[in-house]
């Protein structure tokens, strides 16, 4: 035994209410996903077009942030080890 279940041959009548209900459902489906698409994609070419004007900025705040912190940290550890800074650093 196989396991499976005939079902038998497909029905060769199908309903022309349900035929034309499936290529309505098919075709508005395709119409709906093109607008979506559309509205989707002026959304993301604005959203796109802040993030490029915006990295610069967010990449010099992000700089200045890590050489705040890597100074911060070796002057830590020249505390540490007892080494002196320099008077300019």
């Amino acid at each position: 035994m196989s396991g499976t279940i005939d079902l038998g041959p497909a029905n060769p009548r199908i309903s022309p209410l349900i035929k034309l209900s499936r290529w309505t459902l098919l075709v508005g489906g395709i119409f709906w996903g093109a607008h979506r698409y559309r509205v989707n994609k002026e959304a993301e070419d604005a959203h796109r077009a802040y993030v490029s004007r915006m990295q610069p900025i967010w990449d010099a705040e992000a700089a200045v942030k890590k050489a705040k912190a890597t100074r911060e940290e070796l002057i830590y550890l020249a505390k540490e080890t007892q080494t002196p800074i320099p008077p300019n650093f």
